[in-house]
């Protein structure tokens, strides 16, 4: 299995495109998921910008009547950001959950960005959206052995703090659930090709492990140990 992902943390996402066009390699017809948001072709068309001039015509699955042949016979599938609660009840809506992830199996190229990120974990729990809808599970893609939590904010200084911060709330789901969680600041990402893992961007991330310190992983970090870990979940 050759899996080929780029997992972003959302905001700005065009510090990462010319890794998105490498990561493309050749790729010319892309399909968008575009279900995290309300508005699918704005969302699809944000895309459209950037990758048409480069060759790469991308369509939302949404056009398609067949969405699962859509991602059977896709060079490359792109999942934006928007809401992920909304997101995975659309995927499995659509039974989308198998024919992704046997594409991605295929070694066809994944993009995802926020809620898109999210998908690729194997739950959506680590998520910061609010449940806007109820989905029938929170299973996702299983791409990658661990959790993400993009658009992540470290806690701020004890005087200025209001409410929970960010790592309290991922410290909760570790006290539940024994698993990695890879927390992306804005303009970082994952990038996993077959058996290795790095982080690029410039914002760096936080791995987060039961009963440890968070650990402060900056550009270039070799992670691919992290594509064997075992999670357990309510564990």
């Amino acid at each position: 299995m050759s899996r080929r992902l780029i997992l972003h943390a959302g905001g700005d996402v065009t510090s990462a495109r010319p890794a998105v066009l490498e990561h493309l390699r050749g790729a010319r017809r892309a399909v968008m998921i575009p279900y995290a948001q309300s508005d699918h072709d704005r969302a699809t068309a944000r895309f459209t910008e950037w990758l048409s001039p480069h060759g790469v015509e991308i369509t939302g699955v949404h056009t398609f009547a067949d969405p699962a042949e859509a991602i059977a016979d896709a060079e490359a599938i792109f999942v934006t950001g928007g809401n992920s609660f909304r997101l995975v009840s659309a995927l499995h809506r659509l039974s989308l959950i198998g024919p992704v992830r046997a594409a991605i199996d295929r070694g066809i190229p994944y993009f995802g960005a926020s809620a898109g990120a999210n998908v690729a974990c194997p739950t959506i729990r680590t998520t910061n959206d609010m449940p806007i809808v109820q989905p029938p599970s929170f299973v996702a893609f299983d791409l990658v052995p661990f959790q993400i939590n993009p658009h992540y904010i470290d806690p701020p200084p004890p005087e200025a703090r209001v409410g929970e911060s960010r790592e309290e709330r991922l410290r909760e789901f570790l006290e539940e659930n024994d698993v990695i969680v890879m927390a992306l600041r804005e303009q970082s990402w994952l990038e996993v090709e077959g058996p290795a893992m790095h982080l690029r961007g410039t914002g760096g991330a936080v791995l987060l492990r039961r009963g440890a310190e968070p650990d402060q992983q900056t550009e270039g970090a070799d992670l691919s140990a992290l594509l064997a870990e075992t999670p357990r979940y309510d564990a």
